[in-house]
């Protein structure tokens, strides 16, 4: 492997790792808020998976805190995917939200 083909890669594994490193973050910051608003934050859940070319976090909460996580006509869960479509973008990915 030559010099400039081996950096190319040290370069890409060091990308990705980055990358993975922010998409915990960004779960991490899902999951806080979700507890923060939950009246049983021991419920919550956060989880990831990759669908087509995007990042889907879905949330798994008690029933009871539903209502509170998505607020008023959507409004909090509209917030919390601002936050997403904003860390996205410097991940230059996609990042969806499901609320479960």
């Amino acid at each position: 492997m030559t010099d400039s083909t081996e950096a190319s890669t040290q370069e890409q594994d060091a990308a990705d790792a980055v990358e993975g490193e922010s998409q915990d973050r960004v779960v991490e910051l899902v999951e806080f808020i979700a507890r923060s608003l939950a009246a049983n934050p021991d419920s919550v859940k956060a989880t990831v998976r990759e669908e087509n070319d995007q990042t889907v976090i879905t949330l798994e909460l008690d029933e009871k805190d539903k209502g509170k996580v998505i607020g008023r006509q959507g409004r909090v869960a509209q917030a919390i995917r601002s936050l997403l479509r904003v860390a996205a973008v410097k991940q230059d990915t996609r990042i969806g939200l499901e609320i479960e």
